[in-house]
């Protein structure tokens, strides 16, 4: 037995130089044919751990991924079946770890496919508002954040991070003081290694130092 309300997954990656979300295309009433987050109703005696999880890897393949309370939204028009709470989640992954995951298991959904933060379409229910919601909070805790390196391979490169603050604040940095900005911070380690498969001179790798990250901001 179904409850009155849902579940929606709000779960970004960044992948090609871009920020993305990954949306599903719903195949039921309402907004049949339409793009939205992978969302559905939560069972009467299911908590809410277990729904969330339930409904990600239903509507998405997805596994084992962690997915944190971001809000509860109950607007009067958010359902056209009248007003049904649904509370919010995201999640943060590496394109590397669920490339070849993505797949609905569910007959709800048609398809999921990652959607550059800067294309995307007009989506079902409210899901257009949860977006804002995330990349708003992502923007503000920006600075005191794990969310970047979260998204980027374990090593990564100077030019990727930046074009992960890029993607998240909406706006181009100058290179040279976002370079010496990371640098000053403390947690970023150089290594000793350097890209391999590229065509242009390859860059310097980096890995983020958690431990001293925490030691900065406990």
């Amino acid at each position: 037995m179904l409850s009155f309300f849902t579940v929606d997954c709000l779960i970004f990656t960044f992948h090609e130089g871009k920020l993305k979300v990954l949306l599903t295309e719903r195949n039921e009433y309402p907004y049949r044919d339409w793009w939205a987050m992978p969302g559905y109703f939560v069972d009467k005696n299911e908590e809410m751990e277990e729904a969330v999880n339930r409904i990600a890897y239903e509507h998405t393949g997805l596994k084992n991924i962690y997915l944190e309370q971001l809000a509860a939204l109950a607007g009067l028009k958010r359902h056209p079946e009248g007003r049904i709470l649904t509370v919010a989640y995201m999640a943060l992954v590496r394109y590397e770890d669920v490339k070849n995951k993505i797949k609905p298991i569910t007959n709800y959904m048609r398809q999921a496919k990652w959607f550059d933060i800067t294309e995307i379409p007009d989506l079902a229910f409210d899901h257009n508002d949860i977006l804002q919601l995330g990349l708003k909070k992502l923007k503000t805790n920006l600075s005191y954040s794990t969310a970047p390196f979260a998204l980027l391979p374990e090593k990564f490169t100077l030019t990727q991070l930046q074009l992960i603050y890029e993607s998240i604040l909406g706006e181009s940095l100058d290179k040279r003081n976002f370079r010496k900005r990371m640098s000053n911070l403390g947690y970023l380690k150089e290594l000793n290694e350097y890209q391999t498969g590229v065509s242009y001179r390859a860059a310097r790798l980096h890995k983020f130092d958690k431990r001293k990250f925490l030691k900065l901001f406990s």
